[in-house]
Parts: C-alpha cells; sequence; structure tokens
C-alpha cells in the first residue's frame, strides 16, 4: 500500500504537481447591459490567462430556436446550472468567467453570497459604454445578424432593448472591483 503522507510519493500522483502550481482559482462576473462586449472582454481575460473558462447563458439558450415565453425559464436554469459548474471548475483549479450581464443589484448580491459562502475569490467587472456608443454597437450587430454574419448573439429588437432598459440596474460603487470603460 502507497503512503500518501510520504512527500515524495504524493507529489508524483496524477496531477498532483500540476495542483501544486496553480494559484488560487477565482471567479470573475461580468456586469453589463447586452452588446456592451462583455464577450469581447471574456475572451480578452481567457486569452491572458488559459487556465479560466467562460461560462456564458447565451451559448446555452442560443442552441435552441424560438424559445418564446419559455427563454426566461431556460435562462434562469441555464444560470443555475452555471452556478453549480462553476464550483466544479474552480474546485478543480479553474478560473471561470461568468458572462451574463448581472442586471439587477439582487442577482449580484445573490452571486457574491454564493460565492463567499462557498470561500471563492470573486471580482465583479462592469463593462460600461455610453449610450450613443451602445446604440451603434446594438445597429452593428442587428445589421451583421440580418446579414447572416453573427448567429452567436441576440438580435436587438425595440422590446428587448425596452426589457434591458427597464431592468438594468447600474451597480454601485461598492459593487465595481474593476470598471471597463469604451
Amino acid at each position: 500500500m502507497t503512503d500518501l503522507s510520504d512527500k515524495s510519493v504524493r507529489n508524483n500522483l496524477p496531477g498532483e504537481s500540476l495542483r501544486n502550481t496553480i494559484s488560487t482559482p477565482k471567479v470573475i462576473l461580468l456586469i453589463g447591459k447586452i452588446c456592451v462586449g462583455k464577450s469581447c472582454y471574456a475572451s480578452k481575460l481567457k486569452a491572458e490567462n488559459p487556465n479560466t473558462v467562460n461560462l456564458s447563458v447565451d451559448e446555452i439558450t442560443l442552441a435552441f430556436e424560438d424559445l418564446g415565453l419559455d427563454h426566461d425559464t431556460l435562462t434562469q436554469a441555464s444560470k443555475k446550472y452555471l452556478f453549480t459548474k462553476s464550483l466544479e471548475l474552480i474546485n478543480d483549479g479553474i478560473n471561470v468567467i461568468l458572462d451574463w450581464g448581472f442586471w439587477k443589484k439582487a442577482d449580484r448580491d445573490f452571486a457574491r453570497n454564493f460565492f463567499l459562502q462557498h470561500n471563492i475569490p470573486r471580482e465583479f467587472h462592469y463593462i460600461q459604454i455610453d449610450d450613443d456608443e451602445w446604440k451603434k454597437r446594438i445597429e452593428k450587430r442587428n445589421s451583421e445578424i440580418k446579414a447572416g454574419k453573427n448567429n452567436e448573439a441576440y438580435y436587438l429588437d425595440e422590446g428587448l432593448v425596452k426589457k434591458v432598459l427597464t431592468n438594468f440596474e447600474e451597480p454601485d460603487q461598492d459593487e465595481i472591483d474593476v470598471l471597463v470603460s469604451h
């Protein structure tokens, strides 16, 4: 029988030496309206640290067509699943980016408490752009979707824009760890 108290043996176990080199993993939560550049920012963060996984609700919901009234139900179920999946990944030594906007203060508070209860370091990154730039990005995205050049994003019709404007709660200064302004 192998004695795991012997450090020379323990360090030769599969994955053990790798585990010893990983710094404490964390979760980065992206705050921002739809179409402000959260996913591009997440990709940039991931490129800077390959030991990172981006978890996006949009990736799940866009896989289904014409959800209609079921969209919000699937979105909530996806978020619940991704919170659980993030714990698994972080426990395996992988950083996690949660890319879904955290529009409401109550959602940010829930996330903060969820990760605090699990002793997981977290950072909220707020992606902020002015209204004129936001409108330009919406027009660009919508034209790309209409032209068939982008099938990995939502078309922002008047109803969705209104939903964003109605539901997005600007974060307080004390909720933001990193401010990214465009």
